[in-house]
């Protein structure tokens, strides 16, 4: 079966999907979307307000943002391929519980497996805690860390930094760094990260 009809049929899947009770009040499952070749990979948290609406992620607000996120690093938004950790809109934008999450991480799992991104970039905590549980989004965002042959680049969400503007510079400096992370290879031990506030030297961060 050809990517784009694997993704395709996860689709379909998703939307039929009854695995946990976001189904009940979901008007239209997000199960993301992007071409089958993309080499970029944005994971957020679950679908909003519009994204229940219209069926596609990342279409509000922070959408906006993430658009002028992804120019920051050269990419448009037809060239990633972006969706979420749980593909149906929390009641009242509430965090997912374990359980939603848990129904959703076999849908990510077949994504993974179809997709092959070159760099995985998470979207705020719940998405980032899918590959680094223990991890502080705070301590380590920007940086990339190698998970099971996979990049991964954690990242604030889009959202946060609508509602906390203090983390918009952090974000953009973040995303502005996109295009060095598609060249490391996954051999690759140390990847060059940018100093920390307070510091007067760029580090050399070591990749697990």
């Amino acid at each position: 079966m050809q990517p784009e009809d694997a993704l395709r049929e996860v689709a379909q899947a998703v939307s039929v999907c009854t695995r946990c009770a976001l189904h009940f009040s979901r008007k239209r499952s997000v199960p993301g979307d992007g071409p089958a070749d993309a080499q970029v990979l944005l994971i957020g948290e679950g679908p909003g307000f519009h994204e229940n609406e219209q069926g596609r992620p990342f279409v509000g607000q922070a959408g906006k943002f993430l658009d002028e996120l992804l120019a920051l690093a050269g990419l448009k938004r037809a060239e990633v391929f972006i969706t979420n950790v749980v593909k149906c809109r929390p009641p009242g934008n509430r965090d997912p519980l374990p359980e939603e999450l848990s129904a959703c991480s076999v849908i990510l799992d077949q994504q993974l497996e179809i997709l092959h991104p070159r760099v995985i970039v998470t979207l705020g905590r719940f998405s980032m805690a899918r590959f680094l549980p223990n991890a502080r989004i705070s301590e380590i965002h920007g940086q990339p860390r190698w998970v099971e042959g996979r990049m991964i680049v954690p990242m604030y969400h889009p959202a946060a930094a609508l509602h906390q503007p203090k983390l918009r510079p952090d974000l953009e400096a973040d995303f502005s760094r996109l295009p060095e992370y598609l060249h490391a290879q996954p051999g690759q031990q140390k990847v060059t990260v940018p100093p920390k506030k307070g510091t007067e030297a760029e580090t050399q961060l070591s990749l697990f």
